[in-house]
């Protein structure tokens, strides 16, 4: 059955007890009431009814931002989102423009906006900081705030001055509130009264549509009738600003929770003000506090002209309110103690209470329900040994009857004694953390591109496939017999010139060779770049063989099927403190689904640091013990194998296995017993350094490995794996891929799982490279021992460890430093590094020690002292140390002048500055790739044809040399099915088109050159028509109607396919005649084929179509296909399509 919301069940049941019905009346009488003993999320419930009763606006406040954002939440979920709106506060510090938060600008300015312009009740949700602040009047706002409907006139210059005298910037596209762009009849303008842009496309001087569009696609979402064009509250400075209750309707009813704590922030804010306004330099003209600001008597006066619930722990004094009492206690806590709960749902139904359960997801209350099946049939087979499925359907039964259940994001549970309701939520039984939704949807999203590193620029080095390197010199117009086509420019040894058809982009890539090597092009015509393409494709046709025979072998070797999901599996996942990202799900159920199989799993999982992959391995850890076999967990340092250790065991420690760890500082006698224990069995799951690999190790079942942080091993320790590897299901884990492995999984040896959604409420780290500077060393680490957080000071050499923690601690007299270093005592450091881990400590000054893995989540800030030394995997993997939780993270690359650093590392490290959001570990490996080049993809070699030729080229040639193996003899009955072999080998081949129709992108249609390029990039890359139609439809609604040219564009994708099928090697359309030359050489296959004999066929039948002639060249005849008085695309493909019989 359909999980319900939580307004269609839970609370018109609740109106219809009464709920609530004795505060309203209290709160008729009296003005302002004081609430105590409630629990929970019970005031949200409260504020609802309140406000479906009354029908007033309503405003909650809260004495904590994360409280409003729940709060905001449960609400939306209980009144819908359109009647519920989040105020916050923009100022963290008063006086401090940078300190200003561009997303919390736009709500405060979309909720002003809504105030100002709509009527409606309304209830707002603010932290009481956000009211610290004064706001604008209304007609100061509407001379900031403009409206623009569908229908209206407007001059379409009007829309530029508009925007100046707004101070919006011009930008190719919109992506930040402020901006605006101009193409053809259509305009993007990010208004700062609301979270999504608008586009506009305007009829002549009519506005035709309004449409919201999404920032990172570009595309357009929903239509509008009008919206309000809104500028930067925070820059226009006329009029003078009021407080928020100047604006409220004069029937408003407020919300508190715990009003005293609310009452001193607004204080404590305002005398920071006032202090702040006292150290200002007098050359900038300040407004004084009283003008910007709210005092706590103003506050508390403007508050008391309005009805008034707090919901409180203590009553604020002299406030005259009436004090009810009311009868309710806490969601108890069972900590996954399922019986427990299971009782407690039984004594409340006798008592005759009403339990109802919020889940957040489907999937949660099907993982509860199937708990308590198991738990209820295990009771009853205890009771009765009758037929075991009248148990089962009665265990449904009871499990069904015990509660009722709504969807809802309730942050907590809460039981009314007097109303006989109890209300339960799945996060809080499951002990799971649960996340508020941050209200800044607009930031940029977090999911990465490869394409931003594979796009070309003008002056990139390019490889074309049949005449080597070249330089790009951008896209160029070319006269072809009176008609203007668009090419790309490439410039080759001595300066001569090669222009592409942008229908052959196919042949050309990126040169993605190694830095530093001095490029050299190649000359145009010349049998060099033929000589490399062969020794090339023989060497890699080595590579493939051996390539196709590995995945053979896996796909023949026979391993462990494990057993599906129990119901411990079932609670291990529910209880997660953080929910699965849908990535992060996907890879939880693509490797059960490969244990299940009986193939041997060899799967590699890349996400970025902290994405949540040490949960996935958990599960699947605890999937293999569950279904008793051994599970072995490889770590490259022993610290790691002390913290996995330690996350094991907590998340597990419920749960019936037993866990040990093997590392260099664990005693002999340690060290035996846990031997010992892996060999009779007595251990179900070890963690350990490369010592697990040694001879002395001996398992009793070994039914799963797992490997973290695989780019950390040798290539000895690897070998000796691979032994251990040839039947154990393998898990590999890893932030950033060695290239080596990337290229493997890429070419689909390996099964690849990519991570790359951050869990929601992780921020990127903010990455800074600076030089070393005591005054900023200092502010940062006090800043972030002001806000209780730790830092790391990473430092590579360990002779001068010392002195850095000494300066730290002259700097920043009342930290406490401790170092920490590999050659240091390993009882000691352990020590150390535990005590920093438990926050007995402020700065960790140390080697890259923990670069691998040690894991604070109170540490926020991080410096690496000489960071163009280090690799870019280490640089990213020692950041994503800090921002573990949901706090502002800082990183600092401390390095010397940009002049004294090779151009190798200075490219790594803006690489690290550039790509600072989450997410980015898969890109780092990318760029990785590009600087060391890819090297061979099996043997341990570096191949040097990578550099030679760039690689993608590489990648190219590779494919073909997969192509014509895949006929083979060896491999005939290698593929019991179409579909693993289209894993491998890409079956189309490509189709070369000349013609002399006009088939672009025209200027006037997409100005950019940057967007066309990366457009016909995107043209070339599709491969079936779904993928076309949305090229168009995104075209259109970007760039407006389609002109004529790149109508015969999108046609001529088509034709290529479609030859392609019929199989042409070549297709001319000239001077109104289409040729399709068929492949030169008689012998080829094709001419035996169905296909030909069809083709033939139809053509003696339908001589009017088309005709077949032969053309004799040097080379031999070739037989191609002619048709005349062609003038467009369109004729052709009918044509052909006709003989195709599709």
């Amino acid at each position: 059955m359909q999980l319900k919301n939580i307004n269609e069940t839970f609370l018109p049941q609740l109106l219809h007890l009464g709920f609530g019905q004795e505060l309203f009346a209290h709160l008729d009488q009296n003005k302002h009431l004081t609430v105590k003993s409630f629990a929970g999320s019970s005031p949200a419930v409260f504020a609802a009814e309140l406000f479906l009763i009354k029908k007033k606006s309503l405003l909650f406040l809260t004495d904590d931002k994360e409280d409003a954002l729940y709060i905001t939440a449960e609400l939306e979920d209980l009144l819908g989102k359109e009647n519920v709106l989040y105020f916050p506060p923009t100022h963290l510090e008063p006086y401090q423009i940078e300190k200003t938060q561009n997303a919390n600008l736009v709500l405060r300015t979309e909720v002003l906006n809504r105030i100002h312009n709509d009527k409606k009740p309304r209830v707002m949700i603010a932290p009481f900081g956000s009211l610290a602040e004064k706001v604008m009047k209304k007609d100061d706002f509407k001379a900031i705030s403009h409206t623009i409907k569908t229908g209206d006139q407007l001059d379409f210059n009007f829309t530029e001055e508009l925007l100046h005298q707004f101070n919006f910037n011009h930008t190719d596209f919109v992506s930040e509130p402020g901006e605006f762009s101009v193409r053809g009849g259509i305009v993007d303008v990010f208004s700062y009264s609301n979270e999504e842009p608008y586009r506009i496309t305007f009829f002549g001087n009519e506005i035709e549509s309004i449409k919201t569009f999404d920032i990172e696609t570009q595309l357009s979402k929903e239509k509008i009738k009008e919206f309000q064009l809104v500028s930067n509250m925070n820059f226009s400075a006329q009029g003078t600003k009021v407080s928020l209750f100047d604006l409220a309707p004069k029937d408003l009813v407020v919300v508190t929770k715990n009003a005293f704590v609310g009452f001193t922030l607004i204080k404590g804010f305002y005398e920071k003000a006032e202090a702040k306004f006292g150290t200002l330099t007098t050359e900038i003209r300040q407004l004084p506090p009283e003008e910007l600001f709210v005092s706590e008597e103003n506050f508390i006066k403007d508050l008391h002209k309005f009805e008034w619930i707090d919901f409180t722990l203590q009553e604020v004094k002299g406030s005259g309110a009436a004090i009810i009492q009311l009868n309710q206690t806490p969601q108890p806590s069972f900590h996954k103690k399922f019986e427990l709960l299971l009782e407690d749902l039984e004594e409340k139904q006798m008592e005759g209470f009403q339990t109802w359960i919020s889940f957040s997801t489907e999937k949660q209350k099907e993982r509860l329900e199937s708990i308590f099946e198991d738990l209820i049939s295990q009771q009853n087979s205890l009771s009765f040994s009758e037929d075991e499925t009248d148990g089962k359907d009665i265990s449904e039964k009871q499990s069904k009857n015990l509660f009722k259940s709504f969807k809802s994001e309730l942050h907590e549970g809460f039981i009314d004694l007097d109303h006989k309701i109890s209300v339960y939520t799945d996060h809080q039984i499951f002990d799971r953390y649960q996340r508020f939704k941050a209200k800044n949807s607009f930031a940029k999203s977090e999911q990465i591109t490869l394409k931003d590193l594979m796009q070309m620029k003008v002056g990139d080095y390019i490889t074309h496939i049949d005449h080597g390197i070249g330089k790009f010199m951008g896209l160029v117009k070319v006269n072809n017999n009176g008609k203007v086509q668009e090419c790309f420019k490439l410039t080759y040894k001595n300066g001569d010139l090669l222009y592409v058809s942008i229908h052959s982009l196919n042949k050309i890539s990126k040169y993605n060779g190694p830095d530093g090597r001095e490029i050299v092009l190649s000359k145009l015509g010349s049998p060099a770049w033929k000589a490399l393409k062969q020794k090339t494709k023989a060497k890699v046709k080595q590579i493939a063989f051996d390539l196709i025979r590995l995945y053979a072998e896996r796909k023949t070797a026979k391993g462990f099927a494990f057993a599906p999901d129990s119901y411990l599996q079932n609670e291990l996942e529910a209880s997660f403190i953080y929910e699965d990202t849908p990535d992060q799900e996907k890879a939880t159920v693509d490797v059960k689904t490969d244990m299940e199989n009986e193939t041997v799993m060899d799967r590699l999982i890349c996400g970025d640091v902290g994405f949540g992959k040490t949960e996935i391995a958990i599960r699947a850890a605890f999937k293999a013990a569950t279904d008793g076999k051994q599970v072995a967990i490889l770590v490259p340092t022993t610290i790691l194998a002390f913290q996995h250790y330690r996350s094991f065991t907590e998340r597990l420690k419920d749960f019936p296995v037993t866990i040990s760890y093997m590392n260099r500082f664990r005693s002999a006698k340690q060290k035996a017993e846990t031997l010992e224990g892996l060999k009779t069995g007595k251990i179900d799951i070890v963690i350990g350094t490369h010592q697990l690999v040694g001879s002395s190790v001996k398992f009793k079942d070994l039914g799963l490995l797992i490997i973290d942080e695989e780019h950390k091993f040798g290539v000895a320790v690897k070998d000796k794996l691979k032994t251990i590897k040839s039947n154990v299901d393998t898990l590999t884990l890893t932030a950033t891929p060695i290239p080596r492995t990337l290229q493997f999984s890429l070419m689909a040896a390996r099964d690849l799982s990519v991570i790359k959604t951050p869990p929601p409420n992780r921020q990127p780290v903010e990455t800074s490279i600076v030089g070393f500077d005591e005054e900023l060393i200092r502010d940062a680490i006090s800043y972030e021992i002001q806000r209780d957080g730790q830092v790391y000071f990473i430092n590579n050499r360990i002779e001068n460890l010392k002195d850095i923690a000494g300066l730290i601690q002259r700097l920043v007299p009342d930290a406490k430093v401790i170092t920490g270093h590999g050659q240091m005592d390993g009882k000691q450091l352990e020590r150390n590094v535990l005590d920093f881990m438990e926050g007995k400590y402020d700065v960790l000054v140390s080697t890259t020690i923990i670069e691998s893995g040690v894991d604070v989540p109170n540490a926020n800030t991080i410096f690496i002292n000489d960071a163009q030394r280090f690799g870019m995997a280490d640089v990213h993997q020692m950041r994503g140390r800090v921002g573990r939780s949901n706090r502002k993270a800082f990183c600092y690359l401390i390095t010397p002048p940009f002049d004294m650093v090779t151009s190798d590392a200075r490219k790594r490290l803006e690489a690290i500055e550039q790509f600072s959001d989450l997410g980015s570990g898969f890109q780092i490996a990318m760029k990785d790739l590009e600087i060391r080049g890819a090297g061979d993809l099996l043997g341990g070699e570096q191949s040097g044809f990578i550099n030679e030729m760039g690689f993608d080229t590489y990648q190219k040639i590779m494919q073909e040399a997969l192509e014509e193996l895949q006929h083979d003899e060896e491999f005939e009955d290698l593929f019991d099915n179409e579909e693993d072999r289209k894993k491998l080998f890409k079956s189309t081949k490509e189709v070369n088109i000349d013609t002399d129709l006009e088939l672009m992108l025209p200027d006037s249609y997409v100005q950019s050159i940057e967007e066309r390029l990366s457009l016909y990039q995107k043209l070339s890359e599709i491969e079936n028509k779904e993928g076309l139609h949305k090229i168009e439809l995104e075209l259109i609604d970007r760039f407006g109607v389609l002109p004529s040219e790149a109508i015969n564009l999108l046609k001529s994708v088509e034709l290529k396919w479609i030859a392609a099928d019929i199989g042409f090697d070549k297709i001319v359309v000239k001077n109104g005649i289409f040729l399709g030359y068929f492949p030169p050489n008689p012998q080829d296959k094709f001419y035996q084929s169905d296909q030909f004999k069809n083709i033939i066929s139809y053509l003696s039948k339908n001589p009017k179509e088309a005709t077949l002639k032969e053309k004799s060249s040097k080379e031999g005849n070739q037989l191609l296909m002619r048709k005349e008085n062609v003038q467009n695309v369109d004729e052709v493909n009918a044509v052909l399509e006709r003989i195709l019989g599709k």
